[in-house]
């Protein structure tokens, strides 16, 4: 091996957990295994494969290593190098730079695995390429069953290309190509701000799903076909503006909500999408003026905004201001449009135009979350 010997002779074997409990028994705190919630054991049950004494054995190996590692990490002082459970959490491994300490990584019940680089040292890689992070490399993370940093990027030139500006020591590192993207999850709910490319911001109108990908449809003035969101982090898949003032946008990873944002935060659900008749209630919501109400005046307006005529549109009482474009319009529970746009403001009063929902849903393909 490289950069990490396993101790194995005929005296120092793997150590089964199992046999921690002597050791770890004489520590009051974890004395007795804490009693798992049952949905927690169902999840794990699930999750992970196990059956429910598996699930119990499991959990109690877990508390008598954290017990374990949490002695070690401290008796072996500079010299500790990480620790981690095999597969079945049924050994602790513990790693040291300290061939003489093997013997006290024993006496915990853990097996000793000598290592070349401390946890401080390869913290400290870490440290290093944190203070560089740019570029294309995804993640980067201290490996320590491996004793090295790992960093993962779309390609090997762009790892390499990342490792290389931080100028940390390159035997301390392994490369791994990875086609992951991390990015933040979040609630997709009507009436919440996005923001498209260098900050613009409008708001999402309602959860959709296009097959199994996940979005939301909102105005079409807010951003062209291609054009990149975040927070949530999405694609707009299409945008049709002027003409008509819609879109979607493609969200994967995040979490589709049958809600818009009501009053005072209040989460309102969505049930269908029947259009409402002239004159009836009807509320939106968006990320600059929140909760607004009035009246249904008119279907099928067309008005003129200086990029163009928008036909098709909904006339209503409801007040908006800039950034709430593409929010929500929902009456009772039935969700009606997407905020197109307007004149006056939630101070002096307007009159603002939504582009209705179902063209949206059947131009793009979608299907409406509900609750």
């Amino acid at each position: 091996m490289s950069s990490k010997t396993v101790l194995v002779s005929t005296t120092i074997a793997a150590i089964c957990l199992a046999g921690l409990a002597t050791a770890a028994q004489a520590d009051p705190p974890s004395a007795a295994p804490e009693q798992a919630p049952p949905a927690m054991v169902d999840a794990m049950e699930r999750d992970l494969g196990l059956t429910e004494q598996q699930v119990h054995t499991r959990l109690a190996n877990e508390q008598r290593a954290a017990a374990a590692e949490a002695k070690l990490s401290t008796q072996l002082g500079a010299s500790y190098a990480g620790a981690w459970l095999n597969a079945d959490a049924s050994t602790l491994n513990v790693a040291t730079t300290d061939q003489a300490a093997t013997a006290s990584i024993e006496a915990q019940g853990a097996q000793p695995v000598v290592v070349s680089r401390t946890l401080a040292q390869l913290n400290a890689v870490k440290d290093q390429l944190d203070r560089a992070a740019s570029g294309r490399a995804s993640l980067w993370y201290v490996d320590v069953s491996t004793n090295t940093v790992i960093v993962a990027a779309p390609t090997q030139r762009a790892a390499d290309a990342f490792v290389t500006r931080a100028g940390v020591d390159r035997s301390a590192v392994q490369i791994t190509t990875s086609a992951e993207s991390p990015q933040p999850f979040i609630n997709i709910v009507g009436g919440a701000a996005y923001y498209i490319g260098s900050g613009t911001r409008c708001s999402i109108g309602f959860s959709v799903t296009r097959g199994a990908t996940p979005g939301f449809v909102t105005a079409g003035h807010c951003g062209r076909t291609g054009a990149r969101t975040t927070q949530p982090t999405g694609t707009f898949q299409g945008s049709s503006f002027p003409g008509n003032d819609y879109a979607w946008v493609a969200a994967p990873g995040n979490t589709v909500r049958p809600w818009v944002r009501g009053s005072g935060g209040q989460n309102v659900i969505v049930r269908g999408s029947t259009q409402a008749s002239v004159g009836s209630s009807i509320c939106r919501s968006g990320s600059t003026t929140g909760w607004r109400c009035g009246t249904i005046q008119q279907h099928n307006a067309s008005v003129r905004y200086p990029e163009g005529t928008i036909t098709g549109l909904t006339r209503t009482s409801a007040c908006a201001q800039p950034g709430d474009s593409g929010g929500s319009f929902i009456s009772g529970s039935q969700a009606q449009g997407v905020t197109s746009g307007g004149s006056g403001n939630c101070t002096s009063g307007g009159t603002t135009y939504h582009q209705p929902v179902n063209e949206i849903l059947q131009t793009y393909g979608l299907t409406l979350v509900t609750g």
